[in-house]
């Protein structure tokens, strides 16, 4: 497939109507109004449809716009890589993935630390589950994965290297107005009754765990599709949830967190390729490091 005509695909999306889309590429509204036909015909299926004032992705369109506008990017970065290696720059960006709860906020504040101390870098940052991004880190698409050890834990893999960076305890979250939200700790056994909420199953198994060594089982009756769901959940009063501690330096205003006794806990774990590592990788751990 032409790149040129995803991006006049996604311009459609973003600009509304097939004339600002052309206005903006420099072509004739025809000659996009083509592309975006050769594509639906590529594809099988619609991808716009119009409406009053212009046009708007179908939901397909919606699903490959969002994979488009990926690629792009990338294929962005990448001409910019060649461009600056033409002209003798070699300034390597530094890709960057982390678990939901740590893109939240240690790794941008480490990225930020980092940058103090070195100067500028280019770099980019992935959310992912452990699994994803120890592939990715594989694969050679990231030079650093932040994750955890949540089950199913880690895998020996020897491409690569690990570096314990630090233990988070988990932590329950609960509306404001909650009536047992206070400054806890509080034992397991006083939620018992409580709808709880998971994204993951690596956190419903810590979840799960932690209540049978208590001797009570956690009714987790609802399931959100990540972690800004489970979080929204909990602030309108559906469910409490079990969270990382580290993301309470991140959360939304109408939510609280509360210790629990003897919390569950989790390895949080550096994972950079033992091959060809990225020269900053080091320092950003450093940096991980000092805030976990």
């Amino acid at each position: 497939m032409d790149l040129m005509v995803w991006r006049a695909f996604v311009t459609v999306c973003r600009a509304g109507s097939l004339s600002a889309a052309a206005a903006e590429l420099n072509h004739t509204q025809s000659a996009v109004s083509r592309q975006i036909a050769g594509l639906e015909r590529q594809l099988g299926v619609p991808l716009v449809e119009r409406h009053a004032r212009g046009v708007r992705p179908t939901p397909a369109g919606e699903v490959f716009r969002r994979h488009a506008l990926a690629t792009l990017n990338e294929a962005d970065r990448a001409v910019r890589a060649v461009r600056d290696l033409r002209d003798g720059v070699c300034d390597r960006p530094l890709a960057i993935g982390a678990t939901p709860s740590l893109a939240a906020g240690v790794v941008p504040e480490a990225v930020r630390d980092l940058l103090k101390q070195t100067g500028p870098v280019r770099w980019s940052l992935l959310p992912g589950l452990s699994a994803q991004l120890h592939s990715r880190v594989v694969a050679g698409d990231l030079d650093i994965a932040v994750v955890t050890d949540a089950p199913p834990g880690l895998p020996a893999d020897p491409r690569t290297e690990r570096r314990l960076l630090g233990l988070d305890e988990m932590v329950v979250v609960l509306p404001t107005a909650h009536p047992l939200a206070g400054p806890g700790p509080v034992p397991i056994q006083a939620l018992a009754d409580q709808v709880w909420v998971e994204d993951n199953e690596g956190s419903a198994t810590l979840l799960r765990q932690h209540a049978a060594r208590a001797g009570v089982a956690a009714r987790i009756d609802l399931t959100a599709a990540d972690l800004p769901g489970k979080l929204a959940l909990v602030a309108t009063g559906h469910a409490i949830a079990l969270i990382p501690g580290v993301l309470t330096r991140a959360l939304r205003a109408d939510v609280t967190t509360m210790p629990l006794v003897d919390p569950p806990t989790r390895g949080i774990y550096a994972i950079t390729p033992r091959r060809d590592p990225h020269p900053r990788a080091a320092p950003l751990l450093d940096q991980l490091a000092a805030l976990l």
